[in-house]
């Protein structure tokens, strides 16, 4: 196969895995949004916990589905690095922007005084969208690691480098 061939071929590889990955990711985090404002809605407006409470069980019901559906989904072509490792980083990763978004609720409801369900669940979704970005970053990242790329020693020296089946010695 040709340079040109491989090169194309891995192109077009990278983005179905990318449309998969973002696509997935989409899915998973619509369920996740919905169970997060439906719990947040039923603990805060129904139920009478208080919103910073109400937002704390609802993000970490909903954290704890994602975490799942991303491991077994969303990025299940991605390397596995030990299910430890990316429960901790995922909780890690999770735990901060929990904080961006109790914190976020507790700015509005607190610190500028507001009671209404309706400009708490506002407050709610853009935080919600800030921690949506980071999240994804930070699994692409961290949490589920692309897996190390293998080049093929013919395509390394057509690249300009040494084979990789031989490690390079300078004199």
């Amino acid at each position: 196969m040709s340079l040109v061939e491989t090169v194309r071929l891995r192109l077009g590889t990278t983005w179905r895995l990318l449309l998969k990955e973002l696509s997935a990711f989409g899915i998973v985090g619509v369920a996740a949004f919905a169970i997060d404002i439906l719990i947040f809605q039923l603990l805060y407006a129904h139920v009478g916990l208080g919103a910073v409470t109400a937002k704390t069980l609802a993000t970490l019901v909903s954290m704890t589905v994602a975490y799942f559906a991303h491991r077994y989904w969303s990025f299940s072509h991605r390397a596995r690095t030990g299910l430890r490792r990316e429960y901790l980083l995922f909780v890690v990763v999770n735990g901060a922007t929990l904080l961006l978004n109790v914190g976020a609720v507790a700015f509005v409801r607190y610190s500028l005084g507001q009671e209404s369900a309706l400009v708490l669940q506002v407050a709610n979704i853009l935080s919600i969208a800030v921690g949506t970005v980071i999240r994804y970053l930070s699994y692409r990242r961290w949490v589920f690691p692309a897996h190390q790329p293998h080049v093929e020693p013919v395509a390394a020296e057509a690249l300009g480098g040494p084979p990789t089946s031989a490690p390079s010695r300078t004199a």
